[in-house]
């Protein structure tokens, strides 16, 4: 079946004009794993699929531009498509934000599952494994398995994490890039050339960037990411189709 990405937003930190926080669709099959709920993504996915058909929703880290839509999509789903115990996958203080955020208790709609560094879980017939990356709040990069087909996504991370954590042969690395190269180390962030660095250091055979600031230099930052990664880097674009 292979695995098919979408790209829903995959602006830094904020939304640009026209763009969204970041966010992906998963789908498998008739499995549709919605990773990462910035703000904007939940409008993005209903281009793509009619969410009475997701199968599960996964946020890795509790920084609102990865799980800002979560609350929203509460009241989509609690009051108008009529879905219930929806598994959503995410750290502790997520949930602990969730429900502040909402106002109160949020299972009768999610069926909520506490995930942290190592934890493993499927999704009908996607597995799932999680990694903690540096960054200043628990965040969870993810390496996603399906048939013959591996996928590595970082979420967000500094340069003291090494994507070799996600284990061995990923064939595509979706990679945060999100300061230019002049703010190198000034947060738990990988510049374009960091991120290509780390991809050749895993042995990643294709490498896409996002989580880019709005305005970035993508052109710049392609460049810069290939010379060290050793090979043409892509660049994620909201709507982008990825197929594994």
């Amino acid at each position: 079946m292979g695995l098919t990405i979408i790209v829903l937003g995959c602006d830094g930190s904020y939304a640009g004009p026209g763009g969204a926080c970041s966010g992906y669709l998963l789908t498998s099959g008739s499995t549709h794993v919605w990773l990462d709920c910035g703000p904007g993504t939940l409008a993005n996915l209903q281009q793509h699929l009619d969410p009475r058909e997701l199968t599960a929703i996964i946020s890795t880290h509790s920084h609102p531009d990865h799980w800002g839509d979560l609350p929203i999509a509460y009241n989509a789903f609690g009051y108008y498509f009529d879905r219930r115990s929806i598994p959503l996958f995410g750290t502790s203080d997520i949930r602990e934000r969730l429900q502040s955020a909402k106002g109160g208790a949020i299972d009768d709609v999610y069926d909520w599952h506490t995930i942290t560094d190592g934890s493993e879980f499927d999704v009908d017939g996607l597995h799932f494994r999680a990694t903690v990356t540096d960054h200043p709040v628990e965040t969870l990069a993810m390496r996603v398995e399906v048939d013959s087909v591996v996928f590595g996504y970082t979420s967000d991370t500094g340069t003291a994490w090494s994507l070799t954590a996600l284990g061995p042969d990923i064939d595509l690395m979706l990679c945060e890039a999100t300061f230019p190269e002049e703010r190198a180390g000034e947060f738990a962030h990988l510049t374009a050339s960091e991120a290509g660095a780390a991809a050749r250091a895993a042995a990643v055979p294709r490498l896409v960037l996002t989580h880019m600031l709005p305005g970035a230099d993508k052109e710049l930052a392609r460049t810069q990411a290939a010379k060290t990664f050793g090979r043409d880097v892509e660049i994620a674009a909201t709507h982008m189709r990825i197929d594994l």
